[in-house]
């Protein structure tokens, strides 16, 4: 069963997945248009402030119950597979760069007109970020070791000495201490996921600070194209496995 906190999430992520669908449609639409420097811009900002929303609804909810984003029933086995701390790795975006880049220099496509010096500077950004992606791995495999620590271990072991014995006092002072860790082992791990999550902003906030809008544009319709298509084709690999 999940919890109230799924659920709401639940709700608010198929929305904002169909609105990312309305905003890529305006993306591809003004992409065809060279001479809507304005409208890049608006459009970008646009992107910008969906995806912030959603990291405002996350950590407003994970105040609730963090466990919910490290179990993600609103995504499909294939989405979940290839999530990092609940959410996308933030060097995916660099790999997109470099082959919507390829595209560009081969056929004239996405990235329009990507120079030597933009190039240096994403370079210079994929390290920052690589450094920041290994901070977030050792704090994470610091919380999952921390399980084994010498007070778990005790602690396992006063419970179940609590409820051999089955005295009532026993056992409910034991459960006091489990929940005083618990919430230790939650605040660990809402801090774990707050720290990939300004990964993936500062990732996406960087990225389309080197791109000129036009190439914004270019960028996020891909981004978000795969988003997309991936939900599409998890969702429809899921159906199938039912029948």
């Amino acid at each position: 069963m999940n919890s109230q906190v799924a659920e709401r999430f639940t709700n608010y992520y198929e929305k904002w997945m169909s609105q990312l669908e309305d905003l890529l449609k305006i993306l591809l639409l003004v992409s065809r248009d060279s001479h809507q420097e304005a409208g890049y811009e608006a459009i970008v900002n646009k992107f910008t402030s969906h995806h912030k929303e959603l990291y405002t609804i996350k950590w407003a909810l994970a105040d609730e119950d963090v466990l919910a984003f490290f179990h993600s029933v609103w995504l499909s086995p294939l989405e979940n597979a290839y999530l990092w701390i609940t959410g996308w790795k933030p060097s995916m975006a660099f790999r997109l760069v470099d082959t919507l880049s390829k595209s560009e220099r081969q056929s004239g496509g996405s990235l329009r007109g990507i120079t030597e010096e933009q190039v240096k500077k994403i370079e210079a950004l994929r390290v920052k970020i690589g450094l920041e992606e290994e901070r977030v791995e050792r704090e994470m495999e610091r919380q999952q070791v921390s399980v084994a620590d010498r007070k778990m271990v005790e602690l396992v072991k006063l419970e179940i000495q609590a409820k051999k014995n089955g005295s009532p006092e026993a056992v409910t002072k034991v459960n006091e201490l489990v929940e005083v860790a618990l919430k230790v082992m939650l605040a660990g791990l809402q801090k774990v996921m707050k720290m990939a999550d300004s990964a993936r902003l500062k990732t996406l906030k960087g990225v389309l600070e080197v791109l000129t809008p036009r190439q914004c544009v270019d960028f996020l319709s891909a981004m978000s194209m795969l988003q997309i298509q991936t939900r599409k084709w998890g969702l429809k690999k899921k159906s199938l496995l039912k029948h």
